[in-house]
């Protein structure tokens, strides 16, 4: 599985790696990607998302339930 956010859609970013005789090399800078488990009281269970940690940051503002509505709108399955 592709290192993403479900909720901000935070992907990898690509660039270069540049040694000390300056010399490029192609690199990926990957988001910081969490597993985590919430309840989701609506549906009497719990959910299990891959979140960045702006996500997680972003769960604890709008809540939960909102946050499922967004990544159910992006048409992702949770």
């Amino acid at each position: 599985m592709s290192a993403h956010c479900q909720l901000t859609g935070r992907e990898p970013g690509f660039g270069n790696t540049i040694s000390h005789s300056h010399r490029r090399t192609s690199r990926r800078f990957n988001p910081n990607i969490q597993r985590k488990r919430y309840w989701l009281p609506s549906e009497g269970r719990h959910v299990r998302l891959r979140l960045s940690t702006k996500g997680i940051r972003t769960v604890d503002t709008i809540g939960i339930e909102a946050a499922v509505a967004r990544i159910r709108a992006r048409g992702e399955k949770v």
